[in-house]
């Protein structure tokens, strides 16, 4: 088989073990140019200038694992006279050199896109890349997790979850993946195999503007599936301003974003709320809550939303005790906007005593 050259992403350790690859450290004559979102986006990578000097690379003899890899990213190989070079394009507008950013993200998905099933098509994969890179950002936050249940609930490890078989039944904006696993049970012992089977769709925000001088919060309606499912006669719900956090982007700069998306506001302080699973027995999700200072004036509200997305986002400004009375009163069957009404109900007066105290 032909010895390739990985240059940029490709060459960082944490890519060549998600491929399962060793190689020789090499040079390659050249210049890489930008590339900040090489492995996050298709069109993310970096351009390979035919310029005096040299970049490091790795020869490696290709797998299966690169392989799919480079399909899904759609790379294609780059003639030079030590042979075909990977991990950049030929043509582009780059100024700045190309350095490593999000090498661990990359790396995650990376690895997903590995462990995706063998007959799951390089075409869907790729079209799947944006939820990829959610759900890898996901993992790494995952793993770096503080364990929750504090004293109460013993300290479990890896030893503690035999997983014997994985699969994706589905595959979408979503997907379903199931599991064959035996895990530690209460009296020391392990269970048996069962199946256990999650709707998979990564982190998300919530937030919820309050205007603590009209004491107005401000929250959006818009049509949501599940319920019509269930055949609710009202599927438009008041909700607060939500999103998933997009791959390389900070839980804050997810939640400034949605506010401008959804409801066109802009933040000021961000007071974070309760983070927490909102179904871990069949949803694969992590929710990020937040209340956050803004200014509510009459007028502020209106209709907004992605068009790509066809979004038709409603927004309602309401007197914070109205709101209140609504959670309370049952007229709120959004969870995440109830959680977040009642953990606001409680803090309001110690968020106004730190705004009094910055303020002087």
């Amino acid at each position: 088989m032909q010895d390739i050259y990985l240059v940029g992403l490709l060459a960082q350790r944490l890519m060549l073990a998600a491929f399962g690859l060793t190689g020789a450290q090499v040079e390659v004559k050249g210049r890489l140019l930008g590339g900040e979102r090489a492995g996050i986006e298709r069109d993310g990578w970096p351009v390979l200038k035919d310029e005096d000097g040299a970049i490091n690379a790795v020869r490696v003899q290709s797998n299966d694992a690169l392989q799919r890899y480079i399909a899904v990213m759609g790379l294609q190989p780059l003639s030079r006279p030590e042979g075909p070079v990977f991990g950049a394009v030929g043509q582009g507008e780059a100024v700045r050199p190309w350095h490593p950013v999000l090498t661990d993200l990359a790396a995650e998905i990376a690895t997903l896109i590995v462990e995706a099933p063998a007959d799951q098509d390089v075409k869907l994969l790729s079209r799947r890349l944006p939820m990829l890179g959610v759900l890898a950002a996901s993992r790494l936050r995952g793993r770096a997790s503080a364990p929750s249940g504090g004293e109460v609930v013993a300290p479990h490890g890896s030893e503690d979850l035999r997983v014997v078989a994985k699969r994706q039944p589905y595959a979408g904006f979503f997907a379903v993946e199931a599991w064959d696993l035996a895990h530690r049970k209460h009296d020391g012992g392990f269970t048996p195999v069962i199946t256990r089977e999650a709707l998979v769709s990564g982190d998300a925000v919530i937030v919820l503007p309050w205007d603590p001088v009209r004491d107005r919060v401000m929250v959006i309606e818009q049509f949501r599936l599940i319920p019509a499912l269930r055949h609710d006669p009202q599927p438009w719900l008041l909700e607060p301003i939500a999103g998933r956090v997009d791959a390389g982007e900070s839980v804050e700069d997810a939640i400034r974003r949605e506010a401008l998306e959804e409801a066109d506001l802009n933040l000021g302080r961000l007071y974070p709320a309760v983070n927490y699973y909102p179904s871990p027995g069949t949803l694969g999700e992590f929710l990020y809550t937040f209340a956050a200072i803004a200014d509510l004036p009459d007028g502020i509200t209106g209709v907004h939303g992605l068009d790509g997305e066809a979004e038709d986002i409603r927004g309602h400004v309401l007197p914070r005790e109205t709101l209140v009375r609504m959670v309370t009163g049952g007229q709120v069957t959004n969870g995440p906007l109830a959680m977040i009404v009642l953990w606001l109900e409680t803090q309001k007066d110690r968020i106004r005593a730190e705004l009094a105290q910055a303020s002087g």
